[in-house]
């Protein structure tokens, strides 16, 4: 038991040297990459530059305790970061304390519920986004976070929480374009694009290679943030009317005590659930992903709980919401990171930083943190996926474009709900029409297949029906008018068939409408036969009277039905393939 709680007693036990070893490697390396990140989304957040510190050591190392992911790296992400800027600044404006009490209080808040659902076992919920919906909703909250980085690009105001608000503001503004910004922020969006893509080849042939070249591939950011803030120390730049950071605060950061404000505590809830839902979608995703490449095993619930300790962490070290990151985790996992003791060790680097190197950051422009966010997040965009999307299925192309549009005209709150609800809708949809088929025997054979498909034997006394859907209330009534039109039409029928081998679920609304079939045939002096039904459905119906009022029978095997209703058919269209069979092997020999 404490083993499932604590998954730091299982893979600490065989910790060694050698794991230690390929652990630091792989914290030095996601140190130097979070820095930086971890100043930009505090940013992104309306946050000062130092809750991004904050916000990447606590959680760290109570991930290591309670995270089943050996590779996943916790800490500020994009997405999460606009939405505590979304929810905050309605209850507050940026740079003030209640609007730093409201983000801490969403990490509290969002701590709670993740862990609340992990000991509930509750992982399954995050099924209600289907991935159309995820994928739109991150790309549209890409869109908006690119475009809200835009006026530290270019030093001009602009404000909003939508594409449309945010994109307006600038417009209006671009003619107080601050030229010293607009090249700062330009050279450094630049060149993370080129170090991306150009920097390792190039290292390369100059004879670098290996580990050594990935890990000075991944600090392109610091080499731009070094560069900026050098350029804007020696030239001044800040009497220019370029923005930089400011004076960080040294140290550790402080015992947070949340605010108990129970009035803010109810306009936080939703906002916090929302983050709380995305970003265990996210980590759980990102979790699977890295573990299935070796092979190993993370636990859905106990991620929840790790997850929200994470925040509780974060909140009572004066941070925001955190969540799993895919770039940082990737990094983590590429650089040879073994167990979660990696991210304990990147927070001690982070740690150090916090206390050693912030007044290092006072010149540093906020065009380069901009220019980060931006390089970040132009990777989770995927419109191609748009077309993929359309071509695979018009209905998931519908859930993902309407995603994408309510949360580029609405913010990402309605985007979230709009997306949950779509997906709970088209779901519920699906279900209520299930695909159903009329089958007949496949001749020579004791197999059953659509009538529409192959060609098969049938006989107009027995209507034999395959149901591909578990049965509930959305489908409930759809069966009955099925069964209902199928008689009518055809009044030489004597018995109908209902196969059943992809039903795994009947609910009491749909035994009402099974009880209401049976009632009907009855009267029309029509038998209702079951078969192939799965055992716990069987289980579920004996307990019920549906089965003592059944006026046919449950047949193991649709052959066996078919068989018992009529033998002449069946026995027929067994015997010729059973002499074409025959007839082939005189042949042959």
């Amino acid at each position: 038991m404490l083993r499932k709680y604590f998954p730091i007693l299982d893979w600490g036990a065989a910790y060694d040297r050698d794991t230690l070893t390929d652990d630091l490697i792989a914290a030095v390396i996601v140190t130097i990459m979070l820095i930086p990140q971890s100043l930009a989304y505090a940013l992104l957040a309306g946050l000062p530059a130092e809750v991004g510190l904050y916000a990447s050591i606590a959680p760290l190392v109570i991930y290591a305790v309670f995270g089943t992911s050996r590779a996943l790296a916790v800490g500020p992400v994009a997405v999460a970061s606009l939405m505590t800027a979304a929810a905050a600044g309605q209850l507050a404006a940026q740079g003030t304390p209640e609007y730093y009490t409201a983000a801490i209080l969403m990490a509290f808040l969002s701590g709670l519920m993740l862990t609340a659902m992990g000991f509930l076992r509750l992982g399954f919920l995050a099924n209600f986004l289907s991935h159309p919906v995820i994928s739109g909703f991150i790309t549209a909250s890409g869109l908006i976070i690119a475009a809200s980085q835009l006026r530290h690009i270019l030093g001009v105001e602009a404000h909003g929480h939508t594409l449309v608000d945010i994109l307006a503001t600038l417009l209006a503004h671009l003619g107080d374009i601050n030229l010293p910004t607009l090249a700062i922020g330009v050279f450094a969006t630049g060149f993370l694009f080129w170090s991306r893509s150009r920097l390792k080849p190039l290292l390369n042939r100059l004879g670098i290679t290996g580990k050594l070249a990935g890990v000075l591939t991944r600090t392109g950011p610091v080499f731009a943030v070094a560069a900026t803030t050098l350029a804007t120390w020696a030239l001044a730049l800040d009497e220019s009317g370029v923005a930089v950071v400011g004076a960080v605060p040294q140290g550790l950061p402080g015992l947070t005590v949340p605010s108990f404000d129970v009035q803010l505590w109810a306009q936080i809830a939703v906002p916090a659930l929302l983050i709380s839902i995305v970003g265990y979608v996210e980590t759980i995703s990102v979790a699977q992903t890295l573990a299935a490449k070796r092979r190993q095993r993370v636990d859905p619930d106990q991620e929840l709980v790790a997850l929200g300790a994470s925040n509780l962490g974060s909140a009572v070290s004066g941070g925001f919401p955190v969540t799993g990151g895919f770039s940082r985790s990737v990094v983590n996992f590429d650089a040879g990171a073994r167990t979660p003791a990696a991210g304990a060790y990147t927070a001690v680097g982070i740690a150090l930083a916090t206390m050693f190197l912030t007044p290092l950051l006072f010149f540093l422009p906020k065009a380069t943190l901009a220019a980060t966010i931006i390089v970040a997040v132009l990777s989770l965009i995927d419109l191609p996926a748009l077309k993929r999307t359309w071509d695979y299925s018009r209905m998931d192309f519908a859930a993902m474009a309407a995603t994408i549009l309510v949360t580029l005209a609405f913010g990402v709150e309605m985007g979230i709900i709009a997306g949950v609800g779509l997906s709970i809708g088209l779901h519920l949809y699906r279900t209520s029409k299930p695909h159903v088929a009329v089958v007949g025997q496949v001749p020579g054979t004791e197999h059953f297949r659509n009538i529409d498909r192959h060609d098969v034997v049938t006989l107009p006394e027995v209507f034999s029906v395959r149901v591909d859907e578990s049965l509930y209330f959305p489908n409930a009534r759809f069966l009955e008018d099925l069964v209902a039109d199928a008689v009518a039409s055809e009044p030489r029928i004597r018995h109908v068939v209902l196969m059943c081998p992809a039903v795994n679920h009947v609910d009491a609304s749909a035994l009402e409408s099974l009880e209401a079939i049976n009632a009907r045939l009855r009267d029309a002096n029509v038998t209702l036969h079951l078969s192939e039904v799965k055992g716990p459905v069987m289980d579920r119906l004996a307990r019920s009277h549906f089965l003592d009022e059944l006026t046919g029978e449950v047949y193991l095997t649709q052959y066996d039905a078919l068989h018992a209703l009529a033998p002449k058919l069946a026995e027929e269209t067994l015997g010729a393939a059973r002499k074409l069979d025959a007839c082939r092997t005189t042949r042959g020999a």
